[in-house]
């Protein structure tokens, strides 16, 4: 009986090396896929991380802001803030006609 994984003819083992080397270069393909995806999260990460730093800067200098205009605002200032906060006006009435 004939060895099963040695075809018995030329075109049989032509085209066993031709379906050796495509799986291989598949092989090939898919691990340049996955390093290129791997790259591509790692760095996705980096620059989050990056955004996420620069965002917590940003809002601590922006409230550090806020603190020193709320400090540098009079007491006159304040309360005609309150006053302008305080005033509601009634809605805008509309007219129908039919």
């Amino acid at each position: 009986m004939a060895n099963p994984t040695t075809p018995p003819n030329n075109a049989e083992k032509n085209a066993q090396k031709f379906f050796k080397k495509s799986e291989q270069s598949d092989t090939l393909a898919k691990r340049s896929r996955k390093k290129e995806r791997s790259e591509h999260a790692a760095k996705t990460a980096k620059l989050r991380e990056l955004r996420l730093a620069k965002e917590t800067v940003d809002k601590a200098e922006a409230d550090k802001q806020a603190v020193a205009k709320s400090e540098a605002m009079t007491d006159a200032q304040r309360e005609k803030q309150r006053k302008r906060a305080s005033v509601v006006k009634p809605p805008a009435r509309i007219r129908m006609t039919y």
